[in-house]
């Protein structure tokens, strides 16, 4: 089943600009250079890669878990959940395998401990947990949530989701964790290799068999490439990605000289490669768009539309692209995302952040 429209199939030019857009497009793009400015300042934080984990004691007791807290992940009792006066959260609209049959398509999925290995999927996935040497995987307790795993955009770091993780934190996810990719980085197939690898070390080192992932911008689509072409669903339970170009996007010209900005147009080889076809793909996707986005253009291209994956693509309204991974009312609207099924994600509010 294809992905619902947002908006009118009718061409960019031919599209009626509703009235509040001007005046909503000036206070959204204000409050980017606002977070732009104060990112920059924070930006040295995030150069370094966090600290890991460390191992559970040998005289821990098998009901013992640790709670971390990662390095760059402050708590506080401040965060708000902004569902009050954030931007509008619209109820979103869902492409499901299953949907005729009421079903969970995640429910009828093998159990990725017993299922044998030479299942045929491209992709250097894993199907057991690799333990890294000297590492003691940690005890899994029912009911927990699953590591969350942060990856950030096309030339920004770990710091753009200090927000986002306080907000996690106060609301009980206790194991997050952020991967630096370099900005040398050439390849979104290169970058989603290592997320595997680091999907790996994670599961080794918590004892958990699945992770949800957010990604901002060049992020989620590389989170994409893992789970739909590299094996990652058997991995990754949930994941949510922020103004991601699903699509490609026809932004900057300029910056086609970087050949993993070529790989985010439309209709390039990896775009291309993604819309081929997954049976089976066990991830669930949640797509938060803004139609004030002025990097991910068109806005629509945000979506996640294919119809072999499980996708909810929720529009976001009276923000831009850079206050997606930082609005506490998109922080409330992804913890929801995370804690169900995906089914249902309400609306925090309507008022546009001015």
């Amino acid at each position: 089943m294809k992905v619902l429209s947002f908006l009118p199939q009718l061409p960019p030019r031919l599209r009626p600009r509703p009235a509040w857009l001007s005046s909503a497009l000036v206070r959204a793009t204000a409050l980017e250079l606002v977070i732009l400015a104060g990112h920059v300042l924070i930006y040295p934080s995030g150069l370094t890669p966090e600290r890991r984990t460390p191992p559970a004691r040998a005289g821990a007791g098998a009901g013992h878990v640790p709670s971390p807290t990662p390095a760059g992940s402050p708590r506080s009792d401040n965060d708000a959940d902004g569902s009050e006066d954030g931007p509008g959260i619209e109820a979103p609209s869902r492409t499901a395998r299953d949907t005729d049959t009421g079903q969970d398509s995640r429910a009828a999925a093998p159990d990725p401990r017993t299922e044998a290995p030479d299942r045929d999927r491209p992709g250097p996935a894993s199907d057991r947990i690799t333990r890294s040497a000297g590492t003691t995987p940690l005890p899994s307790t029912i009911g927990e949530r699953p590591p969350v795993v942060l990856l950030h955009g096309f030339i920004d770091n770990r710091s753009v989701f200090v927000l986002l993780r306080r907000s996690l934190a106060r609301h009980g996810w206790h194991h997050l964790e952020s991967l630096n990719y370099s900005p040398l980085t050439c390849d979104i197939r290169t970058a989603a290799e290592l997320l595997d690898r680091h999907v790996e070390e994670i599961c080794a080192r918590t004892g958990r068999h699945e992770v949800d992932i957010v990604g901002h911008s060049l992020g989620g689509l590389i989170a994409r490439y893992y789970v739909q072409r590299l094996g990652g669903d058997r991995r990754v339970r949930t994941l949510v990605t922020l103004g991601t170009p699903h699509g490609g996007t026809a932004v900057a010209p300029l910056a086609g000289a970087h050949p993993i900005v070529r790989q985010m147009r439309s209709g390039s080889d990896l775009i291309e490669e993604l819309r081929r076809p997954a049976p089976g793909c066990r991830t669930r996707f949640v797509s938060f768009w803004s139609e004030l986005d002025r990097v991910i253009l068109p806005v629509e291209t945000a979506c996640v539309d294919h119809p072999d994956l499980d996708a909810v693509n929720v529009r976001v309204t009276g923000i831009g692209h850079l206050a997606l991974p930082v609005h506490p009312a998109v922080a409330s609207a992804i913890r929801q995302a995370l804690e169900s099924d995906g089914t249902v994600i309400s609306t925090p509010g309507t008022a546009s952040a001015a």
